[in-house]
């Protein structure tokens, strides 16, 4: 009998490890997943971020961060960001914009944007830590950096001339090259099924962490259908992978039990102040934005982007250093570059730097160029081009329409002429806008634009956009043709 128990024992002592570690197993708390690592480093993702919520400030309304629905916003996203591991997190901020549909949208980077017709339609705290939770996941998987590298070969002229816009300043048409978008009083942004089905799996383990039932995220969801008109843009921008319900159920059905939190006094709170807030449709918020309604109600109110310069009474005018005549002009030295697909002549004095875009080159006076605006120089960028035999006059008006819908300040001077470049048929055409540096009286002044486009085969195409203040373009203008003139392909 002595000799039985100790047998059993002794298994027990055998056994019960084994059980242990499966069990174990079992009930494992949820870990996020690694994010990968996309072409675009962590700095140029804050960046973009960063630029692209300036102009959420311009192009929309935004409450001020001492506003009782900000702060509350900001307190649950901390709650929701912590949960993420340091070395996995970014420098998330939290803002809410009076608009009466529901969406919200998290940029690369970190900042986050939750409209109040959000925060009025969820039922409780739960389903709004769902969304923000979703949103926040996008930024951890790095979703718009990996839809750039899809998306290398852009075929599309429109986007790749607005390329051109970006690099020279507008802030508008680099966002559009990473997929962010500004228009009918909305901000969108690029995901696919698969982003969506992943934004919701992460999602769900930073709400498992944070202390909320990760199938709130999916009732939200639920909710945003039955509603139709209510919230077509946010379901567009978000498209719908599938089962959502079931698969967020099926994932965390192996978690561990917790008990969750589903309301607060602060959301109770809020979400009735929520219906009070002045908020406004997405047509007048595309109306407000283009008259310039917004950068001017905002910064009246309070709600300044932070760490964004404002120059008062010019919106576009960006805060380049000044440069002197001097510093800037061209030597009557010029030296060959060598760009790959043609060679061009230069004046020594001035730089060749790659662009914010992969195939584009900036050459330039060192003092004309700050922060990817170019103030004087030339922006060349090798396009692709869906028509196969396009004529030089369709590739210059295209290029110059794309210009002027990503630069609201960028008109067409004059007519477009036919031009040769190294024996190649091309378009030119002059166009004005606002400059990125202010003029010496520290006001914003004028810019001139000389865009040349050549056709080339292979269904390709090469932009040049001559920039320099209007003041001292024609004193620029030969230098600029001498360059035109020394191209070979």
């Amino acid at each position: 009998m002595d000799r039985r128990a100790n047998l059993a024992s002794r298994l027990v002592l055998v056994v019960t490890p084994c059980l242990a570690a499966t069990l174990l197993a079992a009930v494992a708390a949820p870990e996020l997943p690694n994010p990968g690592n996309p072409r675009m480093t962590r700095a140029q993702q804050e960046q973009l971020g960063l630029q692209a919520a300036a102009e959420v400030y311009k192009q929309m309304p935004v409450l001020p961060d001492s506003s009782p629905e900000t702060k509350y916003i900001q307190d649950l996203g901390t709650r929701l960001y912590k949960t993420i591991p340091p070395e996995h997190s970014w420098p998330f901020q939290f803002h809410v914009v009076a608009q009466k549909e529901i969406n919200a949208f998290a940029l690369p980077g970190g900042p986050m944007f939750v409209n109040v017709g959000t925060i009025a339609t969820a039922d409780n705290e739960a389903q709004l830590a769902g969304v923000m939770a979703h949103e926040m996941a996008h930024v951890y998987m790095q979703h718009s950096a990996k839809q750039q590298e899809k998306a290398s070969l852009i075929e599309d002229l429109a986007g790749v001339a607005g390329a051109v816009a970006g690099m020279k300043g507008g802030t508008l048409g680099t966002l559009a090259q990473s997929g962010v978008q500004f228009g009918a009083g909305t901000l969108m942004l690029k995901y696919s099924r698969g982003d969506e089905a992943q934004a919701d799996a992460v999602g769900a383990i930073i709400l498992w962490k944070a202390g909320y039932n990760p199938v709130a995220l999916a009732e939200f969801f639920e909710k945003l259908a039955t509603q139709g008109g209510t919230g077509p843009q946010f379901l567009s921008d978000h498209p719908n992978p599938g089962n959502r319900r079931n698969a967020i159920e099926h994932e965390i059905a192996e978690w561990p039990a917790k008990a969750y939190s589903e309301n607060s006094a602060q959301f109770a709170a809020v979400h009735k102040e929520a219906a009070n807030v002045t908020a406004y449709s997405a047509q007048e918020i595309a109306a407000g934005a283009k008259s310039g309604r917004w950068a001017a109600e905002n910064r009246k109110n309070g709600a300044v982007f932070p760490g964004l310069a404002v120059t008062a009474g010019a919106p576009e005018a960006a805060a380049m250093p000044r440069a002197s005549l001097a510093e800037i002009q061209p030597s009557s030295s010029f030296r060959s570059s060598d760009l790959g697909l043609m060679r061009i002549d230069r004046p020594e004095n001035w730089e060749e730097m790659r662009g914010q875009q992969s195939g584009s080159v900036v050459i330039a006076p060192k003092t004309g160029v700050a922060g990817g605006a170019v103030a004087y120089g030339v922006v060349i960028e090798a396009v692709q081009v869906r028509d196969a035999n396009i004529s030089a006059q369709e590739l210059t008006a295209r290029a110059a329409q794309s210009l002027q819908a990503s630069d609201t300040n960028m008109k067409q001077s004059g007519e477009i002429q036919q031009i040769a470049v190294d024996g190649v048929p091309a378009g030119s055409v002059e166009l004005e806008t606002i400059s990125r540096m202010a003029g010496a009286d520290g006001k914003p002044q004028r810019e001139h634009d000389w865009l040349v486009a050549v056709p080339r085969e292979k269904r390709r195409g090469i932009l040049f956009l001559f920039v320099a203040p209007t003041t001292h373009f024609e004193q620029m203008r030969p230098a600029f043709e001498k360059m035109v003139r020394s191209v070979r392909f």
